[in-house]
């Protein structure tokens, strides 16, 4: 698989964008590379990057998170040494940016950084399972918003349709043709398919590339729903 030095991982919100973040820098990080992730989300306090920190610990990745995270406290600020994926380019970089184009805004500071070096990755993660961007059109919608708030255009997809538990390959097989027409509405190619390992083992051979994960542990389990209803927040 072909690295940029940062990836950045953006998306609606529930598009699963945090659990690929953590499984790309632990896939990294597996690689021998030096890795920083960045939890850029100032909106979401439920789903975090944070919540994974001692297993990006164990492998060796340096996390940067807001100050608060996983706690009570409500204030949407940003670390200083978010900079340093920006600066130090000795180490890989993966930038977990928040939901939507309110949590797009966040990335603005850094991106004449991110166009100066020019090595990035801009990916838009699509969960064609989620209420607001079942079709392409409506997932379109939802990333021409982020670039607007950011000031940065998405660069490939990341297809990550899931129903959390519930997942199976024809999960991902049915969001196909979906996928397919975002491309071509976007100009954008497909960089990826994702989907927890189990389901991935099952692609095999059907769909590729796929990035098997490690489905992130949460800070607190929410009540259990009907799948239509579920929060899939991340």
């Amino acid at each position: 698989m072909e690295h940029k030095r940062l990836t950045l991982f953006a998306g609606h919100y529930g598009s699963g964008k945090t659990n690929i973040a953590v499984n790309y820098a632990l896939l990294l990080a597996g690689e021998g590379r030096a890795v920083s992730i960045a939890d850029l989300d100032i909106v979401n306090p439920y789903f975090r990057t944070a919540d994974s920190a001692a297993e990006l610990e164990a492998a060796g990745v340096r996390l940067i998170r807001p100050q608060f995270a996983n706690s009570n406290v409500d204030l949407p600020a940003l670390p200083a040494e978010a900079y340093s994926l920006v600066q130090d380019k000795s180490r890989f970089g993966v930038m977990d940016i928040g939901g939507d184009d309110r949590g797009a805004y966040a990335l603005g500071r850094y991106v004449p950084f991110i166009r100066q070096e020019n090595d990035y990755r801009m990916v838009f993660v699509a969960n064609f399972c989620r209420p607001l961007t079942r079709t392409a059109p409506e997932a379109l919608e939802v990333m021409r918003e982020i670039e607007a708030a950011c000031g940065l255009a998405f660069t490939c997809i990341v297809n990550n349709t899931n129903l959390a538990g519930m997942t199976d390959a024809a999960t991902v097989l049915d969001s196909l043709p979906q996928v397919q027409q975002l491309s071509e509405l976007s100009g954008l190619p497909v960089w990826l398919h994702t989907a927890q390992q189990q389901v991935a083992e099952a692609l095999k051979g059907r769909l590729a590339p796929v990035l098997p994960m490690q489905l992130q542990k949460k800070y607190f389990d929410l009540p259990s729903h009907k799948p239509e209803n579920r929060p899939l927040w991340g």
